[in-house]
């Protein structure tokens, strides 16, 4: 089972993940993916103790990693725990696409268990976040500036999508409706709801996602108003900081270029700020554009395109040369030994280019996509599947070396869900039209 029946559009849609049956370099990818990756990347999310805050069955578990310190030595309001919910998403995502490629009942039987403990952890409003149900209750939708709430609700929906899609199973699909019309409920432009929208962009092509495969349309609205929110005055993360008593100008990184919401996004005009933020955004801009045939978000995709591309991007399609933000600098500082490019940034690059070749086949984005795809986002994972790159310098003394797991473990299960779903980014369907982004041995439906 792929997809309910859509009322036809204009655009290129991505096919599901089952309509693209892979052979040749990829092929072999995707086989260590599903032989190795999808088991370790479960094994390491149980080592690190994720499960154990999902599970309700179970007592609340201690925090396991500290909060980050700000430059002055106070308590920042960011741990990478919060998040743990992405991460989690991303193995099952991967699992997904694993068990399509190679049938495996023990990795199947603890994805269902996972994906039972979170619909059990649902509240019944349809509210779903472990950090914020089980670690600190009561402070949901609080401070969506610095917490990830709609960035791990996002990564969720993309796990319910391709789980759905790959077993036919749709228990974590239901369930990510359900949060989905519950964060439809509280955000979105009428008078009782909040203007607000996420520190961590991810929710919004997610979001289309989940309105490809149901057919619903209230997914896709909810999408483009977060699009459409994004830095609009007064700004939400202004207001929500001085409903917390706190200072609006005090916060991580200390500038709203950080996560582009300095500027509504038809406003911006150079890819600032945080890489894969910036990409997350772009990819749901694009979605929305072809959702939509919004010429405006295009547009400015465009010339956020030719920003990157022309005067921030290193050869090998890795993108974001600095760690202190995990993102960009000024214009042509690329430099090779210390290089950042974090694999998921790559990856995000990837998602960016496939969804820009959404209004359309254009040789600049399917370039791009295959320049990050094999060089900026491979890297990250090795041959065997089983060990990883967080970042990517371009240049080494030979003490760079490839993790086993990472403290905040985004990169794993981001490039190893990529890669086995890499038969998804090869084509592009519309209702009468098919385009072939990328060369490889495959079969498409």
């Amino acid at each position: 089972m792929t997809s309910f029946d859509l009322p036809a559009i204009s655009g290129f849609r991505p096919p599901a993940l089952p309509d693209v049956d892979v052979q040749g370099f990829w092929g072999d990818r995707i086989d260590a993916v599903a032989h190795r990756t999808a088991m370790i990347l479960y094994d390491r999310c149980v080592a690190a103790g994720m499960l154990e805050q999902i599970n309700p069955d179970i007592p609340v578990p201690p925090l396991r990693l500290p909060f980050h310190t700000r430059a002055d030595g106070t308590p920042d309001t960011v741990n990478v725990q919060m998040f743990w919910d992405s991460d989690v998403a991303k193995v099952i995502e991967t699992a997904a696409y694993a068990l399509y490629r190679t049938p495996n009942p023990d990795l199947e039987a603890k994805t269902d268990e996972i994906i039972a403990m979170f619909c059990k952890l649902q509240e019944p409003d349809g509210y779903l976040n472990s950090w914020f149900i089980r670690m600190r209750p009561g402070e949901r939708w609080t401070n969506l500036r610095d917490c990830h709430e709609l960035y791990c609700a996002g990564h969720l929906m993309e796990a319910a999508v391709a789980y759905f899609q790959a077993t036919g199973k749709r228990a974590l699909l239901d369930a990510m409706c359900r949060y989905a019309d519950h964060i439809g409920s509280v955000f979105g432009p009428g008078p009782d709801h909040k203007p607000g929208y996420c520190g961590h962009e991810e929710i919004e092509l997610a979001l289309v996602r989940l309105g490809r495969v149901t057919g619903e349309q209230r997914y896709l609205d909810l999408a483009r108003f977060f699009i459409d929110a994004r830095g609009q005055k007064p700004h939400y993360f202004d207001i929500e900081a001085a409903a917390r008593n706190e200072d609006p100008k005090r916060f991580r990184h200390d500038t709203y270029e950080y996560n582009q919401s300095h500027l509504p996004v038809r406003e911006q005009t150079k890819v600032t700020g945080h890489a894969v933020r910036a990409m997350y955004l772009y990819s749901g801009m694009a979605d929305v554009a072809t959702e939509f045939g919004d010429d405006s978000l295009t547009d400015a995709l465009k010339i956020l395109w030719e920003d990157l591309t022309e005067k921030q991007m290193y050869v090998t399609g890795g993108i974001g040369p600095a760690a202190s933000n995990e993102g960009f600098t000024d214009y042509y500082d690329l430099p090779n030994e210390s290089a950042y490019a974090e694999t998921c940034a790559a990856v995000g690059l990837a998602m960016w280019a496939s969804r820009m070749l959404g209004r359309g086949p254009d040789g600049r984005f399917a370039d791009v996509l295959e320049q990050a795809l094999y060089n900026g986002a491979l890297s990250g994972l090795s041959l065997d599947g089983s060990t990883f790159f967080y970042d990517n310098p371009l240049e080494s003394r030979g003490g760079h070396h490839r993790w086993t797991w990472h403290r905040c473990p985004c990169c794993p299960p981001n490039i190893a869900r990529t890669v086995a779903s890499i038969g998804t980014y090869m084509y592009g369907v519309a209702a009468d039209e098919i385009a072939v982004h990328l060369y490889n041995e495959s079969t498409a439906r």
